[in-house]
């Protein structure tokens, strides 16, 4: 029996020894590997898609979890949340609106990431350049956020309580 845990325990440290130094002999790669290749560095392609097409990214997350509908999700559930013509107007003219105004947005976004890719890919920033660079990507971003969330805003005032009870209890959120 002492000669059966013997062979064991020496089995088991030599397969821990083999996987030890198989993990050491593997490159350090980063998971941004491969991502080199992309036409902008910081952008994937569905990254890139969702801003020249106004797609809402989670953006008004804070909205919508807090009991302030979206009109793209609105209009999608037209029949079950009973609109108005009225309201099915107001809220397909809000919806033309913001999606205009993120498209907008989103190519000046992607215009500016590419701007500063080519600036780091050229090597032609200094610390001064990149901060400028970053703020106005940032401001564009609050921008494009902000459109999205005036968008849920006007929708509480659009759906009466119930119908924003019952927007929810369609996308699956508690109370």
């Amino acid at each position: 029996m002492k000669k059966y845990y013997l062979i064991l325990t020496t089995t088991l440290i030599f397969v821990f020894l083999s996987a030890c130094n198989s993990i050491e002999n593997e490159p350090n790669h980063s998971h941004y590997s491969g991502e080199e290749k992309r036409t902008i560095k910081s952008l994937s392609d569905d990254d890139i898609n969702n801003y020249l097409n106004g797609n809402g990214m989670g953006f008004a997350k804070a909205a919508e979890l807090n009991g302030f509908p979206g009109p793209k999700h609105i209009l999608e559930n037209e029949s079950k949340l009973e609109l108005t013509v009225e309201q099915t107007e107001e809220i397909q003219k809000s919806f033309q609106k913001m999606k205009g105004e993120a498209v907008n947005l989103g190519k000046i976004i992607v215009e500016k990431e590419k701007e500063l890719d080519t600036l780091f890919g050229e090597n032609k920033i200094d610390g001064d350049v990149l901060k400028g660079k970053t703020q106005e990507i940032a401001k564009l971003q609050g921008d494009l956020r902000n459109v999205h969330l005036q968008a849920h805003l006007e929708m509480k005032r659009v759906l009466s309580p119930q119908q924003v009870g019952k927007y929810n209890q369609l996308r699956g959120y508690s109370n």
